[in-house]
């Protein structure tokens, strides 16, 4: 079955689309794209196609402007989450590693018949 999180990343929502969404021009959009914020899918006829995760990440980046902060403190702030992330995606894949060595390098059970 399909995991939610799978469905996020699905990319199948048109820029017109996006745009009812999130409130932002297609020109909005396609500059935070240029800016590397977000990278939607392309089509074989070269059409951007947005996931709902880019739905997600451009509100967030449009709330964070209307806070205050400057385009490149979003991009800062954005790189160091990602680094983040990436951080505990190789801590959970060593504690996964280090577990699963702890169990072929214990000894072998003896069976004690009677």
């Amino acid at each position: 079955m399909t995991e939610i999180r799978d469905l996020r990343k699905r990319a199948v929502l048109p820029i017109g689309t996006v745009i009812q969404l999130t409130e932002l021009s297609a020109r909005q959009i396609r500059y935070y794209e240029a800016q590397g914020l977000i990278q939607p899918e392309r089509t074989p006829g070269n059409h951007r196609l947005y996931a709902l995760r880019d739905v997600e990440d451009l509100l967030s980046i449009k709330e964070q402007l209307d806070s205050g902060l400057t385009l490149a403190e979003v991009k800062r702030f954005r790189d160091k989450q990602q680094q983040q992330n990436s951080d505990a995606e190789v801590r959970q894949m060593l504690r996964a590693e280090l577990m699963n060595q702890s169990r072929f390098n214990q000894p072998p059970r003896v069976k004690q018949g009677f």
